[in-house]
């Protein structure tokens, strides 16, 4: 045998290895969903809660094994919003492992009555939610997505099968030893929760293939090419969650004094989430009043601002936008910069270029509000606060795994409700139909 026939047949043994890997990890998935579904909600609460405890009592080789992925990444010259997503230290940890505590305290939201109703022959109909089943999650180099997609899948009744960036698999797999560690104190399996504990990018055509039909439903959380991918290739079902072009529309009739805090907060608190501002726009009739000082906030605080023609001939400072400004989602200190005409503008150029994820306004005239929050198609729409407040936390949910810009399953921030359907249960007392 030649040397390329022998590379060509280890090549082959590899796919078959990966092959058998992850159809085995869809049977152990299904297996893993019906130990949760049956499982009482006080179990999976448990579970969770040992989770938390497990992060917290193995902190030191969960941030060992990050500064490794650390390192690695920035020899490979990884992008500094990627090694910021990626970076833990105990701070970040902690928040990791109260996230788990409060997704262990959300109300569980199974075998919950969505609706039910008595029809006229005496039939009593209820809809009650139910989990999908098994998902999975393909992410990015996020830490904290492995915990917080492992304890919304448990706390729905659903089994999970993560996968996660190549920069982030030694933190990934040293956060999943200590949901294991959670399972087992619970008396669940381990393959409730499963991680693919290889880097080989094969892994991720057999989750798009459906592991033979193991898959309910497949969560991508990450770039536009991944979710591009995702949506291209996958044989079963996509939650669908796009990259987040936001905007803030500040109105003549804006306060300045709300304004200035919303906008450099909108931009600034943390520019590498998706819900970070990447376009502002100002409201033509006022802009020589609002723009200047805003614009200050924004440039006194590191923000580099691109404008149009309008907005760089009241604040010269700005560097002209080009066309693909608009479509730019930065993950950096860069915001684009508009004047429009009034509301019907904001909405006109949002309805353009956003990419329905978040979006502002900022204003006091009460038709102005209503115009933009039925003008504007966006799954979180946000009126006279800071559009960093679309996150799952923040809703109240615990955690969340994404933000999701299609319209179905679900939208918006993406919690443990999110994660589940519902099937009707039809009681009767003998009833048969004509």
């Amino acid at each position: 045998m030649s040397a390329h026939s022998r590379e060509i047949a280890a090549m082959d043994d590899a796919a078959l290895n990966i092959d058998a890997l992850m159809a085995e990890m869809g049977v152990n998935a299904r297996a893993g969903a019906e130990a949760l579904r049956l499982a009482s909600a006080e179990t999976r609460t448990a579970a969770i809660r040992g989770m938390a405890a497990a992060v917290r009592s193995r902190a030191d080789a969960i941030l060992a094994a990050n500064a490794e992925d650390c390192a690695a990444g920035r020899q490979a010259g990884l992008p500094a919003a990627m090694l910021d997503r990626l970076a833990l230290d105990p701070g970040r940890l902690e928040g990791i492992a109260r996230a788990l505590d409060e997704v262990a305290a959300i109300p569980d939201p199974l075998d919950t009555v969505i609706a039910e109703w008595t029809r006229p022959n005496g039939v009593h109909i209820a809809r009650v939610r139910t989990p999908i089943g098994v998902i999975a999650m393909i992410y990015e180099s996020r830490p904290n997505v492995t915990a917080d997609a492992a304890s919304l899948c448990v706390r729905s009744g659903n089994a999970a099968i993560l996968r996660t960036g190549s920069e982030c698999l030694r933190s990934a797999l040293a956060i999943h030893a200590a949901l294991e560690d959670g399972l087992a104190a619970a008396g669940l399996p381990a393959s409730c929760v499963q991680i693919v504990p290889v880097a080989d990018r094969a892994a991720v055509g057999a989750i798009l293939s459906g592991l033979n039909g193991a898959i309910d439903l497949i969560v991508p959380r990450g770039g536009k090419g991944l979710v591009d991918r995702v949506k291209a290739e996958a044989r079963a079902p996509v939650l669908g969650h796009n990259e987040g072009l936001c905007h803030i529309y500040v109105d003549a009739s804006a306060d300045l004094a709300k304004a200035t805090p919303i906008v450099l907060n909108g931009k600034m608190r943390r520019v590498t989430v998706c819900q970070t501002t990447e376009t502002l726009l100002v409201d033509r009739a006022a802009a020589e009043r609002l723009l200047p000082p805003i614009a200050k906030a924004l440039l006194e605080a590191g923000c580099e601002l691109r404008g149009d023609a309008a907005a760089r001939a009241i604040v010269p400072a700005m560097a002209p936008a080009s066309e693909e400004d608009w479509v730019t989602e930065y993950l950096a200190a860069i915001l684009s910069v508009a004047i429009v005409d009034g509301v019907a503008g904001a909405i006109a150029h949002i309805r353009r270029y956003g990419s329905g994820h978040t979006d502002a306004v900022v204003g006091e005239d009460a038709a102005v509000l209503d115009a933009f929050t039925r003008g504007v198609d966006s799954a979180v729409v946000v009126v006279n606060a800071s559009p960093q407040f679309s996150d799952g936390g923040e809703f109240g949910f615990g955690a969340e795994i994404g933000v999701a810009t299609d319209k179905l399953h679900a939208r918006g921030p993406v919690g443990a409700e999110q994660l589940t359907t519902f099937k009707y249960l039809v009681r009767g007392a003998g009833q048969t139909r004509a």
